[in-house]
């Protein structure tokens, strides 16, 4: 099968996503892409721009069986100025995240045109694949009070026609080589997410403080993508836990980013918004024991309440259970036993999203998508 792929957004999770399936994938790929720049912009112009690059293409004698595009492209404009043979492809849509529930410091910031966009691509698309079951829903839920705002001709039927072709298919991670022996040492912390409110760095730092003040020895990495008006608890944070620090900032390749896994026991999560959260799956596989809060997708992709028993990777959300829980796995370590018996079951749970196990999933799924 021949696929059109149509990335407005080509960096990030966008680009290791697409470029991951379609080395892995069974099929043959045709790849548009444009740089991450400027996002907005990106879905304002995207539809016209790939529209003619591929009428261009057309016109050279290409033809596919299949589109697929992530939620940064106006679906529904693209496919009124594509050519007509490309008009009647089945399409595919996957949103890795939306413009209604992304989170945003002030409401005022959102830009509700682009939420608009999102809906019609999803109504235009044959299929919409969401990275989880929980972005689809809290997704679908918002959309149903943003609908109701309109004054009129409020298109509530269409959360119903969006749910009944919304699948859930999670992104792919590469395949970690598992790390060595312990090397000794006080609790190793790992906080990998990026540097903005929504991942709620507060409460992580806030948690440690609880450690340091009760003479809890431990060493922390805290890495992540870094933008300008970074919340400033992380100023704070650098100086007042400069003693415990292994690993600080944003490591520049994969390599690094695989030792700063490698390196720790332990991952904590404290984000209010996530829409997947790759950072823990990729932390799991490395073999960091995961301490997350219970909401969001983490109770989904640890399949929590499921025969797995995953009921021990998970808090209820607040500073003094994150503090409690670190505390517990520092006398773990302490005594050489954070994993218990078995120090292999998250591994075993995470290898179900590498690219090796999920890619023939997704070629599957997108064939039945074509027929």
């Amino acid at each position: 099968m021949k696929i059109l792929a149509l990335e407005p957004y080509y960096g990030g999770s966008h680009k290791v996503f697409v470029d991951a399936w379609a080395t892995a994938s069974r099929h043959s790929w045709t790849l548009l892409g444009l740089d991450a720049y400027k996002w907005k912009w990106r879905m304002r112009h995207s539809a016209i721009t790939f529209a003619e690059q591929v009428a261009q293409r057309v016109a050279n004698g290409q033809q596919w069986d299949l589109i697929f595009c992530s939620d940064m492209l106006n679906l529904a404009e693209f496919l009124g100025l594509a050519p007509p043979a490309v008009q009647k492809l089945p399409t595919i849509v996957y949103f890795h995240e939306n413009q209604l529930t992304y989170p945003v410091r002030f409401e005022s910031e959102r830009d509700y045109q682009f939420v608009m966009t999102n809906m019609t691509t999803a109504l235009a698309a044959k299929s919409v694949w969401f990275n989880s079951a929980f972005h689809r829903d809290s997704f679908l839920g918002a959309l149903a009070a943003f609908l109701k705002k309109m004054p009129d001709c409020q298109p509530i039927d269409a959360i119903e026609r969006i749910r009944a072709k919304a699948l859930i298919y999670p992104p792919g991670v590469g395949q970690t080589n598992i790390r060595g022996k312990r090397q000794a040492g006080p609790l190793r912390i790992l906080w990998a997410a990026r540097w903005e409110h929504d991942k709620n760095p507060d409460d992580f730092f806030a948690a440690l403080k609880i450690l340091k003040t009760k003479g809890i020895n431990f060493r922390i990495s805290v890495i992540g993508q870094q933008f300008r008006g970074a919340p400033e608890v992380f100023e704070w944070a650098k100086q007042y836990f400069a003693e415990h620090i292994d690993l600080w900032g944003y490591q520049r390749s994969r390599a690094e980013y695989e030792r700063a896994l490698k390196l720790v026991d332990v991952f904590v999560s404290t984000a209010d918004h996530e829409f997947f959260g790759i950072s823990a799956v990729e932390a799991g596989l490395a073999g960091a024991y995961p301490v997350l809060p219970e909401r969001l997708s983490y109770p989904e992709i640890f399949r929590l309440g499921e025969k797995e028993a995953t009921e021990e990777f998970f808090y209820d959300g607040s500073v003094t259970a994150l503090a409690d829980r670190l505390i517990m796995l520092s006398e773990r370590v302490e005594k050489d036993c954070l994993w218990g018996k078995n120090a292999d079951r998250v591994i075993q749970l995470m290898k179900r999203f590498t690219w090796s196990n999920l890619a023939g999933v997704l070629d599957e799924a997108a064939e039945k998508v074509r027929c």
